[in-house]
């Protein structure tokens, strides 16, 4: 089954008390039973819910994987995925990641007895200098967050069977209809389905996809015990948005490169981040690995102030100065002072992400009227 035809019948099936073609919106916190454990498989809504199950087995059905688990957040997921570890254990992460996944690992985990290693991962041999006796997983953003760096998941998975560590890929940035990373050799699988698979910046949900049993068994305990569920108008909310994932993407995508080629022919403009552009930094793992490049841009001014950038960030109409990505309308953010401002700046500033950069979230509305905006506004 290809996979604009997955995206929008994969887990779903008429509701059979009704014939509803939408999958119903369960709003139920517990359920009747006939006796003492004689029910219809299910007991309690924290740990199972049809609209939830739904969408769980659409998740898994997009990302080729066998097993869909959802969660409050992306950081809900994030959380749970840590939560398979135990103090002593080391994790090697990407060097350009999402802040609030540094926040998580550093604020929170560190403190439990995990070690983290922030690396720069473009060449993936620089993982194996780090692996040692208490590695036991390896955690990978590609393309990054926000710099767009691209890392080899093939060759990242390779080291981690190597030396039997887990390798899980945060997908958000380029999303199923882009990148699967399972297919290439990953165990786990993580998105924010705030962004992409969402798609209308109306719900706030995470999601983990995963092949194996045994992994799957000991994430749906913990999404159990420790309760970082979903509702069910948010798990209807995310099936809704899976159907036009495709159609929604491969409008970003066009859209994204068009953006990308004015901003580097922009006289105001001293570097665009887009993986799309034939030098960029591992361009061709990116062509391997994804079906496009997606819509999320970063650049800075020439004028390298954070002044400037902000005259940018505020000097926009179409492109809404706002946290978040992945919505069909188009953002413009600043990563320093928004979505990575847990990150100290020290190192934000060793690994690029310098406090004059400006994130875009390329939507899906006309490119003529986004470029007329963006030249507006940079003057």
């Amino acid at each position: 089954m290809k996979l604009g035809t997955k995206l929008i019948h994969a887990g779903v099936t008429p509701d059979p008390s009704t014939g509803a073609i939408m999958t119903p919106i369960f709003q139920t916190s517990t359920y009747v039973q006939n006796a003492p454990g004689d029910h219809k498989g299910y007991e309690y809504a924290r740990t199972q819910n049809p609209t939830r199950d739904a969408l769980q087995n659409a998740l898994a059905a997009i990302e080729n994987g066998k097993y869909g688990i959802s969660f409050g957040s992306g950081l809900a997921a994030t959380d749970a995925v840590m939560k398979l570890l135990q103090p002593g254990d080391e994790v090697i992460a990407s060097n350009d990641l999402y802040g609030g996944t540094y926040r998580i690992f550093t604020k929170i985990f560190e403190r439990y007895g995990i070690k983290f290693h922030f690396i720069g991962m473009q060449d993936a041999e620089n993982i194996r200098q780090y692996v040692n006796k208490n590695t036991k997983l390896l955690w990978i953003e590609t393309p990054t967050n926000p710099l767009l760096n691209i890392i080899d998941i093939a060759a990242s998975a390779k080291i981690a069977k190597e030396n039997k560590l887990l390798l899980c890929v945060d997908n958000t940035f380029a999303s199923p209809y882009l990148q699967n990373p399972l297919d290439l050799g990953a165990d786990i699988v993580v998105h924010s389905a705030t962004k992409y698979l969402g798609g209308h910046s109306d719900v706030v949900h995470g999601a983990i996809v995963v092949k194996e049993e045994a992994l799957a068994k000991q994430l749906y305990f913990i999404q159990n015990s420790c309760g970082a569920v979903p509702g069910p108008q948010d798990c209807f909310l995310v099936l809704r948005g899976l159907k036009t994932l495709h159609v929604r993407m491969q409008r970003h995508c066009e859209n994204g490169a068009v953006i990308a080629q004015f901003l580097r022919q922009h006289p105001k403009v001293a570097k665009v981040h887009w993986c799309g552009f034939e030098d960029h930094p591992n361009h061709h793992i990116a062509k391997q690995q994804m079906r496009g490049f997606g819509g999320m841009i970063s650049f800075t001014l020439k004028d390298d102030s954070q002044e400037a950038a902000f005259k940018v960030l505020s000097g926009t109409h179409l492109f809404s100065l706002a946290e978040s990505l992945g919505g069909v309308e188009s953002l413009i953010g600043h990563p320093a002072s928004m979505t990575h401002a847990s990150i100290p700046r020290e190192e934000r500033i060793a690994n690029g992400l310098v406090d004059s950069l400006i994130r875009l979230s390329v939507g899906i509305e006309d490119a003529e009227d986004l470029i007329a905006d963006l030249s507006k506004a940079i003057g």
